[in-house]
């Protein structure tokens, strides 16, 4: 049965890579070229999404998502920088205390401040991710502790909106998109009917993750990027994979994410890409510095 269940996977996937479900994102060399701007900036901030990690080859802070984001904010701006402070494995918790990873400011929330009051009003964009390592240690491999979870969910509440209204104090002009989730767990639809029960009972928990989200970025007018959307992570339509009737949203985590084949919950290039489109559709008119 497990031999079986990972040739189903192997093949799942290559099939997947064959069949033109990933999305394109335009060439920057389609698009015209904007006049000559001044020098500005973007600011990433967050997890291992933001900083592009994927197994083997770590984080990659110019690629993933951010690298994507920049091609398309430099459409519009083509003087415009990536900064990338987000940190793999930071959570809401530590992105305030510093405990996870080292700034010379003390904490991620500090050295983004700094970075905006360095640069005045020349950072165009602000792009965060937050909350997902909060959430996960709530999830064993026997479940979920919803005591745990629920109280998790509303930390990241109250540490997500003060992190936005802190970012938001220090530069009020500049447009702020915050991330959602993607749903990694789909992937355990493929086990077997416990899988199945739990890869079901997993979106409610993840809509519940991205109200939070949602919630706080509406506190400072934040846009949110719908990368659960993006995903197609409600669609529960089954397709025909080598005679067997799976979900599009499990296929979808088997293409875009390292899920099915290595147990990595991170995108890879494919999804990296989709995710930058949910980005992408959220941002608003860049800022352009004077």
């Amino acid at each position: 049965m497990v031999r079986r269940l990972r040739l189903l996977v192997v093949l799942l996937v290559a099939l997947v890579a064959t069949i033109g479900l990933s999305p394109g994102l335009a060439s920057a060399a389609q698009r015209p070229t904007p006049p000559e701007q001044a020098m500005g900036w973007y600011l990433a901030l967050g997890d291992s999404y933001a900083a592009g990690y994927q197994p083997d080859r770590g984080d990659d802070k110019t690629g993933g998502y951010a690298g994507l984001v920049l091609d398309a904010v430099r459409a519009d701006a083509p003087k415009t920088t990536l900064i990338n402070l987000a940190c793999s494995g930071e959570t809401t918790v530590t992105f305030l205390d510093g405990s996870h990873c080292a700034y010379d400011a003390g904490n991620q929330l500090a050295a983004a401040v700094e970075v905006l009051h360095a640069k005045r009003d020349r950072v165009r964009l602000v792009t965060i991710d937050i909350g997902g390592n909060d959430a996960r240690r709530c999830i064993t491999a026997t479940g979920v502790d919803q005591v745990c979870y629920a109280d998790t969910l509303a930390q990241v509440g109250r540490n997500l909106t003060m992190i936005l209204a802190t970012l938001h104090a220090a530069s009020p002009g500049t447009p702020i998109v915050v991330a959602n989730y993607l749903n990694p767990y789909y992937a355990l639809w493929l086990t077997g009917p416990a899988g199945q029960a739990f890869a079901h009972g997993s979106e409610q928990g993840i809509g519940m993750l991205n109200a939070v989200i949602a919630r706080a970025a509406g506190t400072v007018g934040a846009r949110v990027a719908d990368v659960f959307t993006a995903y197609q992570s409600s669609v529960w339509t089954p397709v025909d994979v080598l005679g067997r009737q799976v979900p599009l949203n499990v296929v979808r985590i088997c293409q875009w994410t390292w899920m099915c084949t290595r147990q990595d919950i991170h995108p890879n290039d494919a999804g990296y890409a989709v995710y930058a489109t949910a980005v992408i559709a959220a941002l608003p008119a860049v800022r352009r510095a004077a």
